[in-house]
């Protein structure tokens, strides 16, 4: 409540001193203040020289002396107690009561005792409390213990004499008197008065004088005071220079020593003055706006409590302010973002201060989230990217409007366009990311003519992200994400393997789901389509790839990320930009750890012949494969080598294919069998042994092998995968359906036998001719035999021999030839039993050399085939 003149009046009366003859020991039990008010005076008084004992001193010397004795008093409480600071407001009020005092008791000590005065003096403030606001000033209250202590005087002599000279003093008084304090630096305007009331101590060895008196301080120039205010906490001011001046009357006992004119200067250095106090946010609750239209906004309320060490008490109106944060450079403007207030505060000695405030952001001013200059980032996203990786940004007050109107003018004077910097704390957004999960991933393999090295030769991946993100308890408002971006970087085992390029925005959708155990969450859910994957750890992509492969466990991937958010809020759209996050994928392997690529267990059929020349076959296949992951992948272009014997025969290439999760089937390939382009005169050798073992019906199998060229564009890649070769069988002669086999029996050979491409023969005894049942390997291909020689056995024994120089022609499955010439082994052991089994049927033997064409290839030197238990017809 304002007080009226009439109190100011008042507060002139005589304070209560209350003076004990107990010694200062006693009084320790009672709990001090130990800093002193006083500031020190970098100005040292000259000494003053002795005179008669009988002559006065001037009061003036009097009165500098004493100052001495409270100068160095002051310096010696410093050196042996903990620095304490006093908030500014509040050492700005003290001053005027403090500054008084030194200049009040100055006068009244004798220059014979300034020795004893300087070392054994000490006055410890023990209250200061602002009572409140007036008219024309701030009521104060303050309370302190005065004491003379001669065990602080070092030198016997001086402190003999000191108490001697007090014990007749005994007392000394001042009258009531007006104090006013000026700036030197600031054209001398006065900063203040204080009316000091009449004050009297006794000044005996360890007597306790408790004084405790009211005054007013009215405040000066409000615009000196403002630039004072500015520059010290703008930083343009370290130190800062008062002066005091007063007219005291004083009195020691029944003498009356006139009224003396009193000025002192008093220099406050930039490291004594106080800092803004530690605080603490207790309780943060951020919602939106309660009102009635539709336009947005946001609310805060909080709870911040505020250290207070000082024996300080006072009643602090409701205030108001705007809240702001810089602009694109320290040049700029402070760009307003809303406005707060606090309630009332009444603030007790040394006891924490808990402050309930509130503000509103009705909508986000246009420079604040406009880019800056040769920037892509506006002040917004500057100052939450410092936020959300743990640096302090700055926020700035302007001072201030009082809702409370019987608040005086003044107040609002003073403090108003006064901006206070206040550091605010960012925190750390490392555990945001609950879970993250990968669904539907498709890998993108490069196209066949990507230059190596470039980012069109890099795979790249498509999927489903699903993120669960943690939102802090105090975020209470609607969030929905609209896109999203990144740059990932992905872990084995601690080390950088590859890095996810998502820099593009993608679509996000999210949804809030509350849980009470652990608070509200944020399920975000993304399609990333062909996001590139550089791999930059080629050892521990390898180490990756052999744990998929013959681990037969899953592993896990680390992801670190760097998120771009276009986020809408109650405030509009807002784009918060690289955002910490962290993730861990788990990978299924592709085997269960008993043999590599077994379960991917491939088969090839319904071979075509589509191309010849004299050197190659290339032949189109079917192929069907089982994908054991839960991962699909493109295939622009692969190409593998085929091999027999570590010997490269060929190589198949796939294109444009899509392999699934799960069993794939007809999958178009094409395979170019080459055996004498890569390996020469041994590549010969082993694809006509390979031909005739499969023509024969041997198990022939095949080792499909990648290399550096298998992606062109990923080199290592297909050097990597050709530790991982795959062996499959040969795929199996063109079964003919049921009814379509001509055979006298079909039943005769064993449904478990593979088919052969000798299926059986019918023998012409008279005519001395077979005939032959063969089975081609090609579906719509016609090969040619353009010679043979062959030998039939019945068991080991030879029965026959055919020699055949004209083209028999095989059409694609189950055909019969011409009948052959047949050169009978007449009185052996197997011709007779051919001739024994005429009208019937047996099992021959059969070795042949064999000349084939295929279109324009022909191989040199012909084929071989083995044939065992080749029914056989005999007929006349």
């Amino acid at each position: 409540m304002v007080e009226s003149n009439d109190d100011a009046t008042r507060l002139a009366g005589r304070p209560t001193s209350i003076t004990s003859s107990r010694s200062r020991r006693s009084q320790r039990s009672k709990n001090h203040e130990e800093t002193p008010l006083l500031a020190r005076s970098d100005r040292e008084d000259s000494d003053v020289e002795d005179d008669d004992a009988n002559q006065e001193l001037p009061s003036a010397s009097r009165a500098s002396a004493f100052l001495q004795s409270l100068r160095n008093l002051r310096d010696r409480k410093l050196s042996s107690s903990k620095k304490r600071r006093w908030p500014s407001l509040i050492a700005l009020l003290v001053l005027f009561i403090v500054l008084v005092l030194v200049l009040v008791f100055g006068f009244i000590m004798p220059a014979a005792v300034k020795e004893y005065a300087t070392q054994a003096v000490d006055f410890q403030p023990t209250r200061l409390s602002l009572v409140s606001l007036t008219e024309t000033g701030v009521r104060v209250h303050v309370e302190g213990d005065f004491v003379v202590d001669a065990s602080r005087v070092s030198k016997k002599s001086t402190r003999d004499f000191g108490r001697f000279g007090t014990w007749i003093a005994r007392e000394v008084e001042t009258g009531e008197s007006e104090v006013t304090v000026y700036l030197p630096e600031y054209d001398n305007i006065p900063a203040g008065k204080a009316i000091i009331p009449s004050i009297k101590v006794n000044i005996r060895n360890g007597h306790v004088n408790h004084i405790d008196f009211h005054t007013i301080v009215q405040p000066g120039v409000v615009d000196g005071l403002r630039d004072v205010a500015n520059d010290w906490l703008e930083g343009r001011r370290g130190d800062i220079i008062l002066l005091g001046k007063a007219e005291v009357p004083l009195k020691s006992g029944i003498f009356s020593l006139g009224k003396q004119t009193l000025e002192q200067p008093l220099k406050i250095e930039g490291s004594k003055i106080p800092a803004v106090p530690n605080y603490d946010i207790a309780r943060l609750d951020i919602h939106e706006m309660n009102n009635t239209s539709n336009r947005g906004g946001m609310s805060a309320d909080a709870t911040i409590i505020i250290e207070n060490d000082f024996p300080v008490a006072l009643n602090v109106p409701a205030v108001g302010f705007d809240v702001m944060v810089d602009g694109c450079t320290p040049l700029d403007s402070y760009i307003t973002v809303g406005n707060a207030s606090t309630s009332h505060l009444d603030i007790k000695p040394n006891a924490d201060v808990h402050v309930f405030a509130s503000g509103d952001v009705r909508e986000l001013p246009h420079a604040l989230t406009k880019d800056c200059p040769n920037s892509d980032k506006s002040p917004l996203d500057l100052f939450l990217t410092n936020y959300i990786h743990g640096e302090d940004s700055q926020i700035y007050i302007n001072c201030c409007t009082f809702p409370d109107p019987d608040t005086p003018s003044w107040a609002n004077d003073i403090l108003k366009d006064i901006v206070v910097p206040l550091p605010f704390p960012g925190r750390t957004f490392d555990h945001l990311l609950k879970n993250f999960s990968l669904a539907d991933v498709q890998f993108h393999l490069p196209e066949m003519w990507a230059e190596p090295g470039t980012p069109a030769a890099q795979p790249k991946i498509s999927a489903n992200i699903i993120a669960l993100v943690g939102l802090p308890k105090e975020m209470n408002f609607r969030l929905d994400v609209g896109h999203v971006r990144a740059d990932a970087d992905i872990y084995y085992k601690h080390k950088k393997m590859g890095r996810l390029d998502l820099n593009k925005w993608q679509q996000a959708h999210s949804k809030r789901v509350d849980n009470s155990t652990e608070g509200p969450e944020l399920e975000i859910t993304s399609h990333v389509d062909k996001a590139p994957l550089e791999i930059l750890d080629e050892d521990a992509f390898t180490e990756i790839v052999q744990t998929l492969l013959f681990g037969g466990r899953t592993l896990y991937l680390e992801v670190k990320a760097s998120v771009d958010v276009q986020v809408d809020t109650p405030l509009g759209n807002i784009t918060v930009q690289q955002l910490p996050a962290k993730g861990v994928v788990p990978v299924k392997p592709v085997s269960s750890g008993d043999g590599g690529m077994g379960s991917i267990r491939p088969q090839v059929g319904n071979l075509e012949i589509i191309d010849t020349d004299d050197r190659s076959v290339t032949v189109q296949a079917r192929v069907n494969l089982t994908n054991p992951t839960n991962y699909s992948a493109i295939v622009p272009y692969v190409n593998i080598n085929i091999l027999n014997n570590d010997t490269i025969l060929g190589h198949a290439i796939a294109e444009n294919i899509t392999v699934h999760p799960g069993n794939n089937t007809n999958l178009p390939v094409k395979a170019i069998w080459q055996p004498g382009v890569a390996e020469g005169a041994k590549g010969h050798k082993i694809g006509r042994e390979l031909i005739s073992q499969y023509l024969s019906g041997y198990n022939v199998t095949l080792t499909l092998q990648t290399h550096a060229s298998t992606i062109p564009a990923q080199p290592f890649l297909g050097r990597l995968l050709s530790f991982f070769p795959i062996t499959i069988p040969a795929p199996h002669l063109h079964q003919p359906p049921p009814g379509d086999d001509p055979s006298d029996d079909p039943d005769e050979d064993s449904p478990n036998d593979p088919p052969k491409f000798i299926r059986r023969t019918i023998m012409h005894i008279f005519s001395s001719s077979a005939t032959f049942d063969l089975l081609s390997p090609f579906s719509s291909t016609t090969l040619y035999l353009t010679w043979l020689n062959a030998t039939a056995f019945y068991h080991e024994e030879p029965a026959g021999k055919i020699l055949y120089d004209d083209e028999i022609e095989v059409p694609p499955g189950l055909s019969t030839t011409p009948r052959l010439p047949v050169n009978w082994e007449l009185g052996s052991v197997g011709f007779e039993a051919i001739r024994k089994a005429l009208g019937g049927r047996l099992r021959l033997n059969a070795t042949a050399t064999v000349g084939v064409r295929i279109g324009e290839w022909e191989p040199r030197g012909g084929l071989w085939f083995v044939g065992r238990g080749i029914g056989a017809g005999v007929r006349p």
